[in-house]
């Protein structure tokens, strides 16, 4: 019996061309997929305006030391609903921090971020209404004007999920 068909079974340069736009092809398009997913989901902003971040920095460090030497302590609560922020100094007293501000945020995304004012509580410290969802969240506490310069509180938590 004669073959009809020689070049059957072959690697012809119809099937290389045909490899290596299938390559490049799936290359590309995953390429594409994730510059879409990398542009929709975290902005990457740490600051508004990193020149002027950077010209408070020192003045921040300076106060967050001499909130360390008066022996400055901070606590952060979060109970489904209610935020709580209470500071002491070295002699267990409270510590006036004056108009107090929050803002929670997602590590990773950009959503599901809110900000809001800590108000007094009558037990002493601060407190804010808020509803989290579960996962993982971090806080940036505030105080622009306390008696020892700016006040910062930087914590992530975890906010556990109950069936």
């Amino acid at each position: 019996m004669t073959d009809l068909n020689p070049t059957a079974g072959t690697f012809t340069g119809r099937h290389m061309w045909m490899l290596a736009v299938g390559f490049f092809g799936i290359i590309i398009a995953v390429n594409v997929g994730m510059a879409v997913i990398a542009s929709t989901s975290w902005t990457g902003l740490v600051v508004d305006n990193a020149y002027v971040a950077s010209q408070q920095f020192d003045a921040r460090r300076d106060a967050q030391k001499g909130q360390q030497a008066l022996g400055w302590e901070a606590n952060f609560t979060y109970t489904p609903g209610l935020a709580r922020l209470t500071i002491h100094d070295g002699a267990g007293k409270p510590v006036d921090l004056g108009t107090v501000h929050l803002q929670v945020n997602r590590p990773v995304g950009g959503h599901e971020d809110q900000k809001l004012d800590f108000v007094p509580s009558p037990s002493g410290g601060y407190e804010a209404v808020i509803t989290i969802a579960g996962g993982i969240w971090d806080i940036w506490v505030t105080a622009e004007k306390t008696a020892a310069g700016p006040f910062e509180l930087h914590e992530r938590f975890k906010v556990k999920v109950t069936p």
